[in-house]
């Protein structure tokens, strides 16, 4: 993992920027889930219902997206002196099951009807089924290029696990849309298909957000490159003659270092204090997402 250099937003900053990504996600989703239900009924279209329910489960996905990283702000206490960061994981983990539920909803009642007769006889979609579909792309589309900014401003897992949650609904519109163009040119299976292949585009951005957040619970380290990067950093500083252990771990676009130097044993100890101040704020300076630096002194024989 290589660090990115960004400006640290001021909190009034960051709280804006949640309220207006979270404004945009709910109120969003619930103008266009309750259109695409209503074209649903109105248009006989069961991809475009199946639709319309994943664009309701984003209401819920975006405010529990929300309550994670309004936790994740909190400050370092007494319980949790490193902060509450990891509230961003257990939210993320919330929005996979989330999605794996809705996935498998949807996907069982596809499935039902497409080895029934209930898709055979049914009339095709009305046209208004097909221009929420078309609506849906569009709107989701922007959603998630948004909220996907919002996030890496944020530097918010939750808030992108949101962003491509929006995308997830976009690509289902798309199945919607060639489900119910097709089912209107007398092809009626089509748009319970469709309805079955949106719900694996679903599982799929849900197996993706779960694996993301189990990796940052289980404190994965950073690049074997950017260790080495890091490693050339520390022995650039005069009086470091060797790195004995380096350990990093990466939190979202937040990194973790601890690492023991080697220094002439010879040296005085407010010497060496001097030295591992020094390795750490030459770190600092380097690597500005770096949160947090622990620096040991070993004497080097």
């Amino acid at each position: 993992m290589q660090p990115k250099t960004q400006t640290e937003l001021s909190p009034e900053k960051r709280a804006k920027i949640i309220s207006h990504a979270t404004a945009v996600g709910v109120w969003g989703n619930i103008l266009l889930s309750t259109y695409k239900l209503v074209a649903g009924i109105l248009g006989h279209s069961g991809a475009m219902l199946s639709d319309a329910i994943h664009s309701f489960s984003d209401v819920l996905a975006t405010f529990v997206a929300w309550i994670g990283v309004r936790m994740a702000e909190a400050e370092a206490d007494r319980d949790h002196p490193y902060g509450h960061e990891r509230f961003e994981c257990v939210a993320s983990i919330i929005l996979a099951i989330i999605l794996f539920t809705t996935a498998f909803g949807i996907g069982y009642g596809q499935l039902v009807k497409i080895f029934s007769q209930e898709s055979r006889p049914q009339e095709p979609p009305g046209g208004i089924a097909l221009v929420a579909a078309i609506v849906s792309i569009i709107v989701k589309e922007l959603m998630y290029h948004y909220t996907k900014h919002c996030a890496k401003r944020l530097r918010s897992s939750a808030f992108l696990a949101d962003a491509w949650h929006h995308r997830s609904d976009a690509i289902s519109s798309i199945g919607s849309l060639i489900g119910i163009a097709g089912a209107r040119m007398s092809l009626p299976i089509l748009d319970p298909i469709a309805g079955f292949i949106i719900s694996l585009f679903i599982l799929k951005v849900a197996i993706s957000v779960f694996r993301d957040a189990v990796s940052k619970i289980v404190d994965k380290s950073c690049s074997k490159e950017f260790e080495e990067e890091l490693t050339a950093c520390i022995l650039e500083e005069p009086g470091v003659i060797d790195v004995d252990i380096l350990r990093t771990r990466s939190f979202g676009e937040r990194i973790y270092v601890d690492a023991e130097i080697g220094i002439d044993g010879a040296r005085s100890l407010s010497d060496a204090h001097r030295i591992a101040e020094n390795v750490h704020d030459r770190i600092e300076r380097k690597y500005p997402d770096i949160k947090h630096i622990f620096i040991h002194e070993n004497p080097h024989d």
